[in-house]
């Protein structure tokens, strides 16, 4: 049987229909029903502290929900059904799919504080479980001055390690993001925690038909990355489930490796979306594939030094269609309640005149989930004048 072949705008929109952008945006009332259609087309939603906007893990929602009750992640996890382990990166996970990361868990090693401090990780879960969760500043380890971010005290280790092989679970401190860490049998439900545990062969493959789901169509690296597994222990993997049928291997026009289609995958006759992504939405969080799937060549500034940024800090690239068409340098200036555009660039051959409306009314949007009152758009970029422009019809109108 001949290979199936799919052109490049082909699977652009079977990568976006499966990240959930072939769907409305809910017209009313945004509730807990419309949370759970989203994450089941992520799966997870990274964290990141940055809050230059808004934390990075409010905006995929936003990209697909719109405006919509910012509590939604907390009530979920406060509910049990997200819990936080390192998936891509922190993520929030479903906690359904609590059993498909044990193996993860079950490789995490103690023996070099065992070793240092023998007893001491026995401690720590004893004194969580007599006086409750803790943030790794109560444990009070640290002598001297603290060092950079990575030279964590004996304290921080401790409850790094025990979240890492599953025995604590974190949730987040509202007011400064701090992991909480307490027991797991207290924040992962019962239920959750009894779903047998398959083997990591067995967790592997439900993982990479999870990453299927989710991008669509990809190749054995985009699959693998969507949960941050290596490749060379999924590539016999990924043989069977193309050979058992759960996968499809397909060509991509201009991909020099295979790729691998989701039976289940849809592929709308178009894409209406206008939308700004988070620098860690599954939709470009991998930079390669984004460049491969949408030419969008695309790098966070957040670390670059400021004479060296191209585009600015905290930048999201604009959906539009099925298209990557330009990028939004955003901040929130809560203090004055304004939404800055300090920089807004399109790429070549967008279509100014009729991007500029879909996206300045993206931003009032923005500004009036985030409670801020005004929109201000600075002149720079080559797309910011447009938008001053028709900012400017909206409010005169």
């Amino acid at each position: 049987m001949a290979m199936q072949k799919l052109s490049l705008a082909q699977a652009r929109r079977i990568a976006l229909a499966a990240q959930g952008f072939a769907d409305s945006r809910p017209s009313g009332r945004v509730d807990r029903r419309h949370f759970r259609r989203a994450l089941d087309r992520m799966g997870l939603i990274q964290i990141d502290s940055v809050n230059v906007l808004v934390r990075s893990q409010e905006l995929p929602l936003f990209a697909r929900l719109g405006p919509h009750p910012r509590s939604l992640i907390s009530e979920a996890t406060a509910d049990g059904e997200l819990f936080e382990y390192w998936v891509h990166e922190a993520s929030h996970v479903q906690t359904a799919h609590h059993h498909l990361h044990r193996w993860r868990m079950a490789r995490e090693h103690k023996w070099t504080m065992e070793k240092r401090r023998p007893g001491f990780l026995d401690e720590v879960l004893r004194r969580i479980e007599l006086d409750g969760p803790i943030a790794s500043g109560d444990l009070g380890e640290r002598n001297g001055k603290k060092g950079q971010w990575w030279d964590w005290d004996d304290g921080k280790v401790a409850l790094e390690h025990l979240f890492g092989n599953g025995q604590l679970t974190a949730t987040r401190r509202p007011n400064d993001f701090a992991r909480i860490y307490d027991l797991t049998e207290r924040v992962i439900p019962a239920h959750a925690l009894a779903t047998p545990t398959p083997t990591e062969a067995e967790a592997r493959k439900a993982l990479l038909m999870l990453a299927a789901k989710h991008h669509g169509v990809g190749t054995m690296q985009d699959l693998t990355d969507y949960h941050r597994q290596k490749n060379p222990p999924c590539k016999p993997l990924l043989d069977e489930l193309v050979e058992d049928g759960q996968l499809l291997q397909v060509q991509v026009q201009g991909w020099g490796k295979p790729a691998y289609l989701h039976p289940k995958a849809k592929l709308p006759r178009r894409i209406d979306a206008c939308a700004f992504l988070s620098p860690f939405d599954p939709v470009c969080w991998n930079r390669p594939r984004t460049e491969r799937l949408f030419g969008f060549h695309y790098r966070i500034e957040i670390y670059t030094p400021e004479p060296k940024r191209i585009y600015g800090y905290y930048v999201l690239p604009i959906l539009w269609g099925d298209s990557l068409v330009g990028r939004l340098d955003l901040k929130a200036d809560r203090h004055n309640s304004v939404l800055l555009v300090q920089g807004a660039y399109a790429e070549p051959g967008a279509p100014l005149d009729e991007l500029a409306p879909d996206v300045v009314r993206e931003l009032q949007s923005m500004a009036g989930w985030l409670g801020l009152e005004r929109l201000h758009i600075a002149d720079r970029g080559d797309l910011a004048s447009t938008l001053v422009r028709v900012a400017g019809q909206y409010s005169s109108s």
